[in-house]
């Protein structure tokens, strides 16, 4: 048997391009003890990869030149040889971009798709939704009448943030690259604002849209979008640091330079790495599920068919051009 994989060719320098990955095949291993054969269905596309086709270790091993490119993905257990993990379980967790693969079953999670669509368990009860809900709600503890802002609005964290911070009775703001999608995060994902970055200053949007200051920041940006946060906190303000997708191209991370307001408001900042959230997983999971179910929150998907398609559904998720999960159907 073979897999398709996409490997990586080169680290990058800046934003990703298409020479820094190649498609290529490779066979496939029988199963022995304690193992089992993944056919993937479909391979997610985060924010993350670009970090972690870093050569530094981080809290993950770096990328290494030659290797299939780190990244959820979901997928039928076709043959096994660990007692754990049926035929036919429906699986996700960090397999890479391949569509088959033999694990030793560390780190996957079984799902049942009654609480939904295979694709779901990449997104909204995949990583994704995993790192909005824990980062939320173990990380910023938001109490009904808080106003919470969120960077990289559009995305499927920065969505599910939203949706989930309106749950729990906040007024929510969200910033986001166009006025289509400042519209949509309103009329369709139920923020009561949000505000083109690239059109308007944050600090000045965020004076404006949250004159009394903000209790929650939700930060995927970085930069001077972090910047400008600190600038608008409350007294007693939390904030989440979950990316920062504005430096991950940069080759350095530039600090916050409006630092000394967390003293001053008396706030805290912390990270959020979903990993460390593992266990309970299953459990948000089926609360996840519960509010699709009732309407309370939604989900939106753009899909690409094909593993040939990665390297490009990668380069246009930085651009930035779709909204909601993005993932390659294989």
């Amino acid at each position: 048997m073979q897999t398709s994989q996409i490997i990586l060719v080169s680290h990058p320098v800046g934003s990703v391009k298409e020479s820094d990955l190649a498609c290529r095949t490779a066979p496939v291993a029988e199963p022995g003890d304690g193992q089992v054969l993944v056919e993937v269905a479909y391979l997610s596309l985060d924010p993350a990869i670009r970090y972690w086709l870093n050569a530094a270790d981080t809290y993950m091993p770096g990328a290494r030149i030659g290797e299939p490119v780190r990244c959820f993905a979901g997928g039928t257990i076709t043959t096994t040889r660990h007692a754990d993990f049926p035929v036919g379980t429906y699986v996700t967790g960090l397999l890479s971009a391949q569509s088959h693969i033999v694990t030793d079953g560390k780190g996957l999670v079984r799902c049942d798709l009654a609480d939904g669509s295979a694709s779901w368990h990449l997104g909204v009860l995949g990583m994704p939704g995993m790192t909005a809900y824990f980062g939320l709600l173990e990380r910023a503890r938001p109490v009904a009448g808080d106003t919470l802002f969120v960077s990289g609005a559009a995305g499927t964290v920065g969505t599910m943030v939203g949706q989930i911070a309106k749950i729990h009775g906040c007024r929510v703001v969200g910033s986001a690259g166009s006025d289509e999608k400042c519209a949509w995060l309103v009329d369709e994902m139920g923020f009561d604002a949000a505000f083109n970055y690239k059109t308007e200053s944050p600090a000045v949007a965020l004076k404006r849209l949250c004159p009394a200051g903000m209790n929650i920041y939700f930060d995927n940006v970085g930069g001077d979008m972090l910047d400008a946060a600190l600038l608008n906190l409350a007294r007693g303000a939390r904030v989440v640091i979950c990316g920062a997708l504005s430096q991950y191209n940069e080759g350095h991370y530039a600090g916050p330079r409006n630092y000394m307001k967390l003293l001053t408001a008396r706030a805290t900042m912390n990270g959020i790495i979903v990993f460390d959230f593992f266990e309970q997983w299953q459990t948000a999971a089926r609360q996840i599920a519960a509010w699709l179910k009732a309407g309370r929150l939604k989900s939106v998907e753009h899909i690409e068919s094909g593993i040939a398609r990665f390297p490009a559904a990668l380069i246009d998720l930085y651009a930035g051009k779709h909204v909601g999960k993005v993932l390659v159907k294989i």
